[in-house]
C-alpha cells in the first residue's frame, strides 16, 4: 500500500468515527471518542448501550437490551475492545466486555434464556427470563460461533472456536467444547501454560481444537 493510500484510509476512517460520534452521541447511554459501530444489523435499546473509547463492533451485529422487569438492562463494550461481525449481544440485566476484548465473527453473548414452560404455547411467545449476569474479562480472546449464555470469562482468556459456555471460566484460561471446559491454565509460578489434567492426547477437544 502506497503511503497516499494509507493517508486517505486514515483520514476516511477518522471521518467516519467523528460522523458515528456525532450522530450517535445523545442516543447511546454512553458513547465515547474513536467508538464504532459499523454497518450494524439492528440495534434495539440503545439507550441501556455503552461503547468506551475505541470500542469498534464490526459489521452486520444485532444488540439488543430490553427491560423485562424493574432492573435497568446494560450492555457495556470496553475500550479497544474489537467485535467481530454478525455478533448478537442480548441483554436484560447486564453484558459487560472488558478492556480489549476480541471476539470473532458469529458470537452470541446473552445474559437471558426464552422461556419454556408452558407446553401449550409457542417458545417464541414466551417471555424472556434472566439467567445470569456476563462478563468478559480483559484481553480476552473468544473464537468463532462461539455462544456465552449466563457466565463470566475471566482476563486473557481463549474460548475455543464454536464452543457454548454456560459456566464461570477463571483469569487465564483456555476453554473449549460443549459445554466449555478448561483444558489449559496459566501457572504464574513457572511462567508458563500448563495443560488441565484430564486432558490427554485421545481427547480431541484438548489437541485439536481450532481458533478462528
Amino acid at each position: 500500500m502506497t503511503s497516499l493510500k494509507r493517508i486517505i484510509l486514515t483520514q476516511v476512517l477518522r471521518f467516519k468515527l467523528l460522523l458515528f460520534y456525532v450522530l450517535n452521541k445523545r442516543k447511546f447511554k454512553r458513547l465515547e471518542i474513536k467508538s464504532l459501530i459499523m454497518n450494524p444489523l439492528r440495534i434495539e435499546g440503545k439507550e441501556y448501550i455503552s461503547l468506551l473509547t475505541g470500542a469498534v463492533i464490526q459489521s452486520h451485529a444485532f444488540l439488543y437490551a430490553e427491560k423485562i422487569d424493574e432492573y435497568v438492562p446494560e450492555i457495556i463494550i470496553g475500550k479497544g475492545s474489537v467485535l467481530g461481525n454478525y455478533n448478537h449481544i442480548a441483554s436484560v440485566r447486564k453484558v459487560v466486555f472488558g478492556e480489549e476484548v476480541l471476539t470473532s465473527d458469529r458470537v452470541y453473548i446473552s445474559d437471558n434464556l426464552h422461556g419454556f414452560e408452558n407446553v401449550n404455547l409457542p417458545i417464541m411467545h414466551q417471555p424472556l427470563k434472566f439467567k445470569a449476569e456476563v462478563s468478559i474479562g480483559d484481553g480476552s480472546w473468544i473464537g468463532e460461533n462461539v455462544c456465552i449464555i449466563g457466565a463470566r470469562i475471566g482476563k486473557n482468556c481463549v474460548i475455543g472456536a464454536n464452543a457454548v459456555v454456560t459456566s464461570d471460566i477463571p483469569d487465564y484460561s483456555v476453554a473449549v467444547g460443549i459445554p466449555a471446559r478448561v483444558i489449559k491454565k496459566y501457572d504464574p509460578k513457572n511462567r508458563m501454560w500448563v495443560k488441565i489434567a484430564g486432558c490427554d492426547q485421545n481427547d480431541s477437544d484438548c489437541v485439536n481444537f481450532i481458533f478462528k
